[in-house]
């Protein structure tokens, strides 16, 4: 009975209307108007009569309530527990649940009285913070938990393509879009073009903890995956993401999703989609219409709100959107280069098995050490080749880069024709003329320790014997074999002898 004290106290010591009554007191207002109605007629007056007290309000005005009909079971009382959580599953509203629990109890509470219960016990958990948000501040993002199934028109299967929803915080004007998966490029792309979507970039983006953006989340100090740092800071925004088990600190990215599903996805429950451009074709006149579409209790739209509060405040786009760009580590070779996706890019050989950070973006592989960009290249997709700098090589290297097959071969001319054709042998004998280069110029310089001469008869006898190659070459001139007679192959034949019967004696 405090709570009808309380109506009786501000009706006629404050003279607050029944609607401010019902706020202030945390009730509907046709129980305020009943309560008052019942003093009323029970002549309580206010102050109430010298010496009344609740127990003797209660039964006065219990006197005058509706009298129940005889033998009528009293009304169940939901599990306003189980009500609570089934309103965080999706599509899941209290008219529903209220329907559902009047086909098990006809007899139940009223729709009004049922909403009312569970409010007052709602308010009976953790206090809720009601947030304030300011125009062009805050943009909250999630994934929806309902999927679109995509066809493949080849074999009839299907891949769930997922909705990235976003809202603004003061006007809530939604933005959806579906994407093949919920990787970190999808992630990253989403926010780009929400950006775009709304023509400005918020001071805060408030998103979930997902693995893909998040790496470590924490209360305080939650780490950020490194790329999507990057995009935060290239756009100007601040990433924000909300407490783990903490759905209120998002509860606009939860409502947008929620509306989103609704209005959106659910009108498209019985389209079938063979891309996901045609998903998004399908989405973008609903989600137009969506914004548009006037408030229940409230003047005007999402995209009127936003084009009065919100747009003004937006930070302005970059002239030119962010590149996805993903960032690893590579360890730099002994030859001055590093492995990245299967091709092989220089840097400065002075950091040779040093540990190098690596972007690596569509067209671009950009090197840093120690937070120093210290090589970039345009990406090349060709799997075992090289992309090389000259002036990341050694000076005795870029000396080797005068090597040509035409100037090796004048070289060895100048020792001897064999020579010439050993050395055109060897650089025939390899798929690159240029993987040869080291073995013709050890054949040319094997010329200085045993002299031109002997070397010119050492090509003759290996081109011969066919073992052109610097090792052959070089036992032959170790051994003196350069100088010995080439053997001339002959037919063999049996030599002449009484012991030997010949062919014919067995005939």
């Amino acid at each position: 009975m405090r709570q009808v004290i309380e109506i009786l106290r501000l009706k006629h010591e404050r003279g607050l209307s029944i609607r401010e009554i019902a706020r202030s007191c945390g009730v509907a207002s046709s129980t305020v108007g009943d309560y008052l109605q019942r003093a009323e007629a029970a002549q309580c007056g206010w102050p109430l009569p010298e010496g009344m007290g609740e127990a003797e309000l209660e039964a006065r005005l219990c006197a005058l309530a509706p009298a129940r009909s005889a033998g009528a079971p009293a009304p169940s009382i939901p599990d306003w527990g189980h009500i609570h959580a089934e309103l965080r599953r999706p599509n899941v509203t209290l008219r529903l649940l209220w329907q559902e629990y009047i086909r098990a109890d006809p007899g139940g509470l009223k729709y009004s009285r049922f909403c009312e219960r569970y409010q007052q016990w709602r308010r009976t958990l953790e206090p809720t913070l009601r947030q304030v948000h300011v125009p062009g501040e805050k943009l909250f993002v999630d994934w929806a938990g309902q999927t679109v199934p995509i066809q493949n028109p080849a074999d009839g299967t299907s891949q769930p393509a997922s909705i990235f929803v976003g809202a603004l915080g003061t006007s809530g004007k939604i933005f959806a879009r579906a994407y093949a998966d919920q990787k970190l490029g999808s992630w990253i792309r989403a926010h780009v073009e929400a950006f775009e979507f709304y023509g400005g970039v918020p001071a805060l983006t408030v998103p979930d903890n997902p693995r893909t953006a998040v790496v470590e989340p924490c209360r305080y100090e939650p780490l950020l995956h490194r790329t999507y740092q990057e995009m935060a800071e290239y756009y100007g925004t601040v990433i924000l993401p909300a407490r783990v088990r903490k759905p209120r600190d998002k509860a606009k990215a939860e409502s947008a999703v929620q509306v989103a599903q609704c209005q959106i996805l659910a009108a498209l429950r019985d389209g079938v989609f063979f891309s996901v451009e045609e998903l998004n074709r399908a989405i973008e006149p609903r989600l137009k219409e969506l914004n548009a579409q006037p408030f229940q209790k409230l003047e005007g739209s999402r995209e009127h709100w936003f084009q009065t509060l919100d747009r003004p405040k937006l930070r302005a786009l970059p002239s030119s959107p962010f590149v996805l760009a993903s960032w690893s580590e590579a360890t730099v070779n002994i030859d001055y280069h590093v492995t990245v996706d299967h091709h092989y890019y220089s840097v400065p050989y002075g950091l040779i098995h040093q540990r190098l950070q690596v972007r690596l973006s569509d067209t671009t592989v950009e090197l840093f050490h120690k937070a120093k960009r210290v090589a970039a290249h345009r990406r090349s997709f060709q799997r075992g080749q090289f992309t090389t700098l000259d002036e990341h090589r050694p000076k005795a290297h870029q000396r080797h880069l005068e090597w040509t097959p035409g100037r090796i071969i004048e070289w060895a001319r100048k020792i001897g024709p064999q020579c010439a054709l050993v050395v055109e042998r060897v650089m025939a004998q390899r798929p690159h003329p240029e993987q040869g280069f080291r073995s013709c110029l050890g054949i040319i310089r094997l010329g200085k320790a045993h002299g031109q001469d002997r070397l010119e008869a050492a090509c003759r006898r290996a081109l011969h014997f066919g073992t052109v190659n610097y090792r052959s070459i070089e036992s032959i001139l170790d051994k003196r074999l350069e100088a010995q007679p080439l053997e001339v192959d002959s037919p063999w034949a049996s030599p002449a002898h009484e012991n030997v019967r010949g062919q014919q004696y067995f005939a």
